[in-house]
């Protein structure tokens, strides 16, 4: 039995139809039902139910985007940061394994000197790393609450992402998620829709691939720690619209920001995260994503209206 939080949403809802695939029982909880106001009920109801683990899909994005978490700071605050460390602590309580999903949106930029953010990496869009959005700066505050920290690096040594005393639990970075299937949370669908379109270098994370590799985490017991589950490589907006029209998506004039600066000015409220995050650590355990023009062709290929 899987109990999950955010079972309604863009990426629970492919996890439950990944878990139905598989036969795998699951059942549904709110975030509201683990709040730290009624722990007891919520210990006394899984030690009732006693499930094989627990996955977080919740979360506050804001709709239609991130600029409306500037208006609503409390709930992004409490689904973001404050949940998740309430999750772990009845996890841990219990000897539940966990996942959590969280966001590769707490990077901007690629690493000094090129390539992907890894896991052992400080987040450098964050509260602590200011600017950002309240949204990133949330989702790296849940990972601080989480209180995960990655071994640090000798030089010119590759990280041994020891994990800490007692984890039990994956945190697992999205990464601008799309599938084949239109929906407002699609990037693929956005882009559509979006009058102007800011041109920027992303990893992005195909959905059903995302689930899937999340899910093979505990399939194959691959040790506990933070992975960037994205689809290997990066990929710009005008890379994305080529494939969006090479495939008849939908042949529209599209049109981009001058820069980010006009981007800003015209159309946004709060900083966007556009970033590169680095895949060899989910790679090196076995698990493997389609590279990410693969999955973007595969998708819109695909197209579901």
């Amino acid at each position: 039995m899987v109990i999950f939080l955010g079972s309604t949403g863009y990426v629970g809802g492919l996890f439950k139809d990944l878990l139905d695939k598989k036969s795998v029982a699951w059942s549904a909880m709110s975030g509201r039902e683990l709040s730290g106001s009624n722990k007891a009920t919520v210990v006394a109801k899984l030690k009732e139910l006693k499930p094989t683990m627990l996955v977080n899909c919740a979360g506050y994005t804001g709709k239609p985007n991130v600029d409306a978490c500037e208006l609503d700071k409390a709930n992004c605050l409490d689904g973001n940061a404050v949940l998740p460390g309430v999750f772990q602590e009845v996890c841990q309580e219990l000897g539940i394994p966990w996942g959590h999903v969280s966001s590769g949106c707490i990077f901007g930029g690629e690493r000094p000197g090129g390539g992907g953010w890894r896991e052992d990496d400080a987040p450098n869009f964050s509260f602590r790393k200011p600017p950002c959005s309240f949204y990133s700066g949330t989702k790296a505050l849940g990972e601080e609450v989480l209180g995960w920290q990655e071994s640090p690096r000798g030089e010119g040594e590759w990280p041994a992402w020891e994990n800490p005393e007692g984890a039990n639990g994956y945190i697992w970075r999205l990464r601008i998620p799309f599938n084949e299937e239109d929906s407002p949370r699609n990037y693929l669908t956005k882009l559509q829709r979006y009058e102007n379109l800011l041109q920027a270098r992303n990893s992005l994370s195909q959905l059903s691939d995302f689930v899937t590799a999340c899910w093979e985490c505990f399939e194959k017991k691959v040790p506990y720690g933070i992975y960037n589950v994205t689809n290997p490589g990066s990929v710009t907006t005008s890379e994305v619209v080529d494939l969006i029209i090479k495939h008849g998506v939908n042949n529209k004039n599209y049109k981009f920001f001058d820069s980010e600066e006009d981007f800003m000015a015209k159309a946004a409220k709060t900083p966007r995260s556009n970033c590169v995050l680095d895949t060899t650590k989910l790679d090196s355990v076995g698990i493997k994503m389609r590279p990410v023009h693969d999955a973007l062709d595969w998708s819109l290929k695909n197209w579901k209206k």
